[in-house]
């Protein structure tokens, strides 16, 4: 009867349902979904404020390139003092003594003056080429900034499913390690009435202890995990967050299929390239503008003075003024420029190399991803089916221990195999989340998850 009684008791333990609870932490706990670590992380992240602030220097430049083509306005003025005044020799035959040098000192000890200039570039070759190639440094620093962003929602991405997988593990582990403590007190309970034997109670503990180890271990890496993400999201480290597996992330995101031409015509990073290919055909045009004649204006307003004395003296200022056109032909300079020039079409080669670099790199990203999905896909399917066949063994062993028909060893033995059989699942679903964050990143749609 005693025997029964237990028996009822522990077949109780193992039929209830099991309810795990996250590493307990201090603090209010921020709720995350993948969307909402995406969205933190792209206000907060550093890299993504420094490319920020990148794209407004390229709006400065802008307005530092065309400031060349207005009016230049500037102000002048100096005082010049003598106290030797120069001399300069005149011939003899001026004062009717030929044959002498007479040695005269012009202009007075103080000199003055104070002058207005304007100037105005006319033509310029190199100056509507720096125009145009200071709008595309614009474009490059936008095109970098959408590359830190895409390397960002990667990492808070990979992150993201690393440390929630590692919460799913961890109520997994903890379900168990309360199933197995309360296994160990109806155990020590029948030991006492001489119902089981010595050895049974030490087994549970040894798979106990064996658990809580994990459990320790878990817990562990599962603030690690969270702490990388905060590090990503720029996010404090005191903050405590929990991960949601809510519906959305990469399995919203359906694709069609695409070859990696049009991948990589995608890409941020090939567009960038695409950029960097233009500036050196810029850099190339600016260099040969330099075999063009410029063209500037000028105008100056001002007045002069010589007096013996700085004040009190009665001379006046006399006012002087002048204006004029500036042009400048290049003649010859060495082969400077052919030498520039050809620097620069071996450096566009280097562009175009590595062009085609990443459109090759596309194609084996693209193939590799999609292989993994699909290994992914088939490794889900089976460790699910194992999972549901180490549950039924599971099942029947339990049924088989509850009648006394099978030991306690099988039992253990059965839940470890089902333990196993859900910590793999669990890791092939983490290894077809990245899967999907890797064929997006290989087709150049990361951004869809900001969406």
């Amino acid at each position: 009867m005693i025997k029964k009684y237990f028996l009822i008791g522990l077949m109780a333990v193992f039929l209830k349902p099991a309810f795990a609870q996250e590493p307990v932490s201090g603090g209010q706990a921020q709720e995350l979904t993948l969307q909402e670590a995406i969205d933190y992380a792209l206000n907060n992240n550093q890299d993504v404020k420094k490319a920020t602030y990148d794209e407004e220097i390229g709006t400065q430049q802008i307005r530092q390139a065309r400031s060349q083509g207005l009016p230049q306005l500037n102000a002048s003025g100096g005082v010049d003092y003598y106290p030797a005044l120069p001399t300069q020799i005149l011939p003899g035959a001026l004062a009717g003594r030929p044959g002498e040098d007479i040695p005269v000192k012009f202009g007075k000890d103080y000199n003055a003056n104070a002058n207005v200039r304007l100037t105005q570039l006319l033509y310029n070759q190199s100056y509507f080429v720096g125009l145009k190639a200071a709008k595309t440094t614009q474009d490059l620093y936008r095109l970098r900034k959408e590359m830190a962003k895409e390397d960002l929602i990667y990492n808070i991405g990979t992150a993201y499913y690393q440390t929630l997988q590692t919460k799913e593990q961890f109520e997994t582990i903890d379900a168990n390690l309360k199933r197995l403590t309360e296994l160990e007190r109806i155990m020590e309970l029948q030991y006492k009435n001489d119902l089981v034997a010595k050895v049974d109670v030490n087994r549970i503990r040894v798979n106990k202890t064996n658990l809580e180890n994990q459990l320790q271990s878990l817990t562990t890496a599962y603030e690690q995990q969270k702490n990388i993400l905060k590090f990503f999201m720029n996010m404090p480290l005191e903050q405590d967050i929990t991960l949601t597996n809510a519906e959305g992330g990469v399995d919203n995101v359906v694709t069609e299929a695409i070859t990696a031409e049009q991948a990589t015509a995608q890409k941020t990073q090939f567009k960038l390239l695409q950029t960097q290919k233009q500036l050196q055909d810029y850099s190339i045009k600016n260099t040969q503008a330099g075999y063009y004649p410029t063209l500037s204006a000028y105008g100056q307003y001002g007045y002069n003075t010589q007096r013996d004395e700085l004040f009190g003296s009665e001379v006046p200022w006399f006012k002087t003024s002048v204006v004029g056109l500036q042009l400048n032909i290049p003649i010859f300079d060495g082969f400077r420029k052919d030498a520039q020039v050809k620097q620069g079409q071996l450096e566009m080669k280097k562009i175009e190399q590595d062009m085609s670099k990443l459109e090759n790199n596309t194609a084996v990203e693209l193939t590799n991803a999609l292989a993994q999905l699909q290994n992914s896909q088939r490794s889900i399917e089976v460790q699910q089916q194992n999972v549901d066949l180490a549950q039924e063994v599971y099942d029947i062993t339990n049924d088989r221990y509850k009648e006394g028909i099978s030991p306690l060893t099988d039992l253990l033995e059965a839940e470890v195999s089902l333990r196993e059989a859900n910590t793999n699942l669990n890791n092939e679903n983490l290894k077809y989340k990245v899967a999907q964050l890797t064929y997006l990143k290989a087709r150049g749609e990361l951004e869809k998850l900001t969406n």
